[in-house]
Formats: structure tokens, C-alpha cells, sequence
């Protein structure tokens, strides 16, 4: 059985170390996982080549389990999906497609990573949130929000034109949100809990007034720690970080993808640990 992760660029990404590890420790011997170049306009062809005529559930070496999508993916595959689970309908985008019965069917398992990082870490519900950024992985971080009983965020982002799309995610979370630009920084140390969807070293400048923050959530995984994330430590406040979330994503992943719940977090943990460190 073959799995892969899609998206542009891909080079960077982790989750063939974290799938495999899974795969090895299960005794999947036949089962591969593989890591594909794809942006969206490739993406259509690409899905079309991959969904087997005979359908997943025959298995053998050319048969495919499933996909992990990444950016800039998520919401570019949903109209090309048989079905969507209702938590990726609610936030515009599947980070995963599941090959069933000869089906293509969409989930998202980012919003399962984001909740389990932060119980992992200890942090509690929070009664305050503030959001970096206004992407796919922002409206994912809502969605766990509204799970953890909040009903109400700041979403902080370069352009608010641009937020479109998170600000419609809310509206169908049932989210009431409030949308401001970088420059209301200050507000995000009066959240208990700030979450930070920006990339790599974006969130550098904020990293003095954000030190003040009970708890901090950075989606970065790599360089680790942040500017931010190092701050907040070092004042006493909570860190999560992005490999948390990519973690137990991928531990959903392949729950969905191989049927089985048995699937061993310790040895994908073990397995992107060791690899992070040559990412440095």
C-alpha cells in the first residue's frame, strides 16, 4: 500500500519520517510513503492518476491508501472530493484524502494535532485567544478553540482584506471574531492564550511583547525555538510547538489511512525528534 505528502514546496517536510516510523512499528512491511512536488494546478491530474480502479480495499504494492496535503493544497482539493467530513467543511480545508471503495474522501486532522499539543502541553481551556495570521492552519486553530468551549477570538493579521476566508470559517464555527491588524499587537498579552500560524521568523518583531503571555503556541517546527517561543519561556510563561501539532496530526492520519488504532505516537515522536536536529 503506498501513502504520500503533497505540496510546494515539500522538501522541508516531516511527516515521511513520523509515517514510516508508524508503518515500521505496526509491521506494515508493504505499506510506503513518499513525498510529491504539487501545487494546485497540478493537483487535479495528480489525484486522478492516484485513485486505483479497484479500489484501495484490494490493497497490493500499486494501491493507495491515502494522502497528507500541506500548503498551499488544503482548500484547492476540496471540490475535488467524493465526500468532506463535516470538520473540514466547517474550516474551508483537508490537510488528508482517505482512497476507499474507490472514493476520495477529505478530513482534517490539524484540528485533532492542535488539540492534543495543547493537552499535551498542559495548557488549559481558554477563556481569551489571540491568532497570528489568517491562513489555513489559522481557521484550524479556531475550530479547536470553538472545541474547547471559546466562542470568541482576535485574529491579528497583515491585511484584514485578506481574512476573508478565516472570518467566514468563524461564521460557521459560530465564532464571533475580531479581526485587527498587526499594530493591535498589545492586545495579544492580555490573551491567556496567543497561537501563532505565521511562518518561520514572522513573528520575530513581536517577540519582546508577546513574552508577556501565560501561554504561547508557535506552529513552527523548525528553527526551534522562535524568537517568541524562547521569550515566553524564559519569562515563565507555557510553549507548544509546532512538532506537537504535526505529531498528533499524523497520528490521525494514519488511523484513517491504515483502519487501525493502535498506532504507536512514542515511535513517530522518536522518529521526527531525531530527525529535527539536522534541519538546524
Amino acid at each position: 500500500m503506498r501513502a504520500a505528502v503533497l505540496g510546494s514546496p515539500i522538501g522541508h517536510s516531516l511527516s515521511p519520517y513520523l509515517h514510516r516510523a508508524a508503518y515500521q512499528a505496526m509491521g506494515l512491511d508493504g505499506w510506503s510513503y513518499e513525498a510529491f512536488e504539487c501545487d494546485e494546478a497540478r493537483l487535479p491530474g495528480l489525484l486522478a492518476e492516484l485513485v486505483p480502479v479497484r479500489g484501495c480495499e484490494h490493497g497490493g504494492d500499486d494501491a493507495w491508501a491515502g494522502l497528507s496535503l500541506t500548503m498551499p493544497l488544503k482548500r484547492a482539493v476540496l471540490p475535488l472530493l467524493d465526500t468532506v467530513s463535516e470538520v473540514a467543511v466547517e474550516v474551508g480545508g483537508a490537510n488528508t484524502v482517505v482512497f476507499r471503495d474507490g472514493l476520495r474522501h477529505g478530513d482534517n486532522t490539524d484540528v485533532h494535532g492542535i488539540k492534543q499539543a495543547l493537552a499535551e502541553a498542559g495548557v488549559p481551556a481558554p477563556g481569551s485567544a489571540v491568532v497570528l495570521g489568517g491562513g489555513a492552519t489559522a481557521a484550524s486553530t479556531l475550530a479547536a478553540l470553538r472545541d474547547l468551549g471559546l466562542f470568541q477570538a482576535t485574529l491579528l493579521v497583515r491585511d484584514p482584506a485578506r481574512a476573508g476566508e478565516t472570518a467566514q470559517v468563524a461564521e460557521r464555527l459560530g465564532v464571533s471574531l475580531a479581526v485587527e491588524t498587526f499594530d493591535k499587537i498589545e492586545a495579544a498579552t492580555r490573551a491567556d492564550l496567543v497561537v501563532s500560524t505565521l511562518p518561520a521568523g514572522a513573528a520575530d518583531a513581536f517577540a519582546d511583547r508577546l513574552a508577556r503571555v501565560p501561554a504561547l503556541f508557535d506552529v513552527v517546527y523548525s528553527p526551534w525555538p522562535t524568537r517568541a517561543a524562547a521569550a515566553v519561556k524564559e519569562a515563565g510563561g507555557t510553549v507548544v510547538g509546532g512538532f506537537a501539532m504535526l505529531l498528533h496530526q499524523a497520528v490521525r492520519q494514519v488511523e484513517l489511512m491504515t483502519g487501525r488504532p493502535d498506532v504507536p505516537v512514542e515511535a513517530m515522536r522518536a522518529a521526527g525528534e531525531a530527525e529535527l536536529p539536522r534541519r538546524s
